[in-house]
């Protein structure tokens, strides 16, 4: 017998859990069978970035490179959604249409223009896009609008005096902000937006390049942090060593599976990952962009 006190679940929309299920089995970031199966597709049509990691270097005429910030060359809203229709007639396992730079696509108008063309043009194709997280508070209704179901937030720190190690500055509403100050403004409105993503029913996944001797300690809390605001899975990523962290060795493989260990006891851990270029297409470690972005 039922009783009138007891606590019931909320039904579940299907429609929602089974595109829910899609954005992470089709995805290849977010399923390791996945990237097997599926291929994704980035778009180089954000150049402009406004805060400055001090790992980074973006370079917008890179071949020889195969790392986050670079693209061969940037293109326009209207070249990408060519570039798009002609990928998907050479290799139809393309799945996901990704916007990751070079630079912060929510600081770039493209970006939206870009979005708004691909949903018109090839809405069966999942929408993702890569985010340093600053403006994701006030572009995610956006965002969900334009369909953009994933989304990636690179997280290094939840803590402002580490995240002043990591950052040189934030510009942030046309003003610039260092240290501590810049740091907080930003790990602030990451959390925030996260938060916001996830309450959109986006599906979200938190990047962490781990740095020796500066956030190594620190991804754990990290883990926790975007763990608890229900962040779908985390990706921790080795530095590349360059521009004001030169001096800093690299994680070892056997130190990032070590953390992925770690970790994995607290939130799922993407093992898989080929730190991508701005302009990647194709599945993970299987890039065909010269054929297509020729």
């Amino acid at each position: 017998m039922n009783d009138k006190n007891d606590k019931t679940f909320p039904s579940v929309d299907p429609e929602l859990l089974t595109s829910q299920m899609r954005r992470i089995k089709e995805h290849p970031c977010y399923d390791e069978k996945a990237c097997h199966l599926y291929g994704r597709m980035h778009l180089p049509v954000a150049p402009k970035c406004n805060i400055q990691c001090n790992y980074c270097l973006r370079d917008f005429d890179c071949v020889n490179e195969s790392r986050p910030g670079v693209c061969s060359k940037l293109i326009t809203p209207q070249e990408a959604v060519e570039y798009v229709r002609d990928a998907i007639q050479k290799f139809p396992y393309i799945k996901v249409i990704g916007i990751a730079g070079p630079g912060e696509p929510l600081y770039n108008e493209e970006t939206f223009e870009t979005l708004e063309l691909i949903r018109e043009n090839f809405p069966h194709l999942l929408k993702c896009l890569s985010s340093n997280g600053l403006l994701l508070p006030e572009k995610a209704d956006l965002l969900n609008d334009l369909d953009v179901g994933n989304i990636t937030v690179t997280v290094n720190a939840v803590d402002p005096k580490i995240g002043a190690e990591i950052y040189s500055f934030v510009t942030y509403h046309d003003k610039i902000f260092t240290g501590e100050e810049g740091a907080k403004i930003l790990i602030e409105n990451q959390l925030e937006g996260i938060k916001k993503a996830i309450g959109l029913k986006m599906i979200v996944k938190v990047n962490t390049v781990y740095i020796p001797g500066i956030n190594d300690d620190h991804i754990i809390y990290i883990a926790k942090k975007v763990k608890d605001l229900g962040v779908y899975i985390q990706n921790v990523i080795p530095l590349i060593p360059q521009y004001k962290f030169s001096n800093i060795r690299p994680p070892t493989v056997n130190e990032i599976r070590e953390k992925q260990s770690e970790l994995n006891d607290i939130i799922k851990q993407m093992r898989h990952c080929r730190q991508c270029r701005a302009d990647a297409i194709g599945k993970l470690g299987c890039d065909v962009q010269e054929q297509v972005y020729k």
